[in-house]
């Protein structure tokens, strides 16, 4: 079992900066790819930005420019860098990530999301 927390959502006006983190825990013999999404209200689930064990990024359209994916291995950690932040921008965050056990088996995590807020 694998647990993910989420931090660093709030409230910011437009231009403004946040940093998501997620750190991982729990019993998996690797991590492969981290990701985050969002979902607006009204709106389906999102992909923002992905990146995989070897360090490969992929952004969203949306963000490519403004946000920046990264991760610490040693702390199982994967970060969401958002700066120039827009109304749109608004939404529930949630990091998700894919983990390998011992039986080389894959299985898939999701954090319990947090919220991202920006006014005009």
């Amino acid at each position: 079992q694998v647990q993910l927390v989420e931090s660093g959502g709030g409230l910011v006006q437009a231009g403004g900066s946040l940093r998501l983190s997620c750190a991982a825990s729990g019993t998996f013999f690797s991590i492969n790819r981290m990701d985050w999404h969002r979902q607006a209200p009204g709106k389906q689930r999102e992909l923002v930005a992905g990146i995989t064990s070897g360090g490969r990024t992929k952004y969203a359209d949306s963000v490519e420019g403004r946000f920046t994916i990264s991760r610490d291995n040693a702390k199982n950690t994967v970060y969401l860098q958002m700066n120039s932040l827009k109304p749109e921008d608004t939404a529930v965050y949630y990091c998700s990530t894919e983990v390998t056990d011992s039986g080389g088996y894959s299985w898939l995590y999701w954090g319990q999301g947090t919220q991202v807020t920006v006014s005009s």
